[in-house]
């Protein structure tokens, strides 16, 4: 996040994240943002990608993961989760895959199931994708 002394806000988006995320839709996977922020900026980037869920200014994010999913008629085990900090960690550990990119806190870090190689906003989103993508594969 980046902050201009008028006030003015800006947060820095991944062209390739974004990618990722029309990849999933276009093979019917449910995109989600739960964030503690609130902000315009992200519901801008949200509406860009007509991502269907987002949740903004939440601080239980179980408990939002844990309504979307029953909305959409799935099992925790069917959720993938990306998060890099403390306030991730419920969430993580109660879903069927959990990743974090690099720059993730150590303490989310040790929990995920897969630490990216890319940091935030650098492409991790997109790395994840490509492993849920590449998954749904027949071999």
């Amino acid at each position: 996040m980046y902050y201009s002394e008028s006030g003015d806000e800006w947060k820095k988006f991944n062209t390739r994240d974004g990618m990722g995320i029309k990849l999933l839709q276009k093979v019917g996977i449910v995109t989600a943002i739960i964030t503690q922020e609130s902000t315009k900026i992200v519901m801008r980037r949200a509406q860009k990608l007509t991502i269907p869920e987002v949740h903004q200014g939440v601080y239980d994010k179980l408990a939002v993961l844990k309504e979307l999913i029953a909305r959409h008629g799935l099992s925790m085990d069917q959720v993938a989760y990306v998060g890099d900090d403390v306030n991730d960690l419920q969430a993580l550990g109660a879903v069927g895959f959990s990743a974090s990119p690099a720059d993730g806190m150590p303490p989310v870090l040790k929990t995920v199931r897969y630490v990216c190689k890319k940091k935030g906003g650098e492409g991790a989103v997109r790395e994840v994708a490509d492993l849920i993508l590449a998954a749904r594969q027949p071999r």
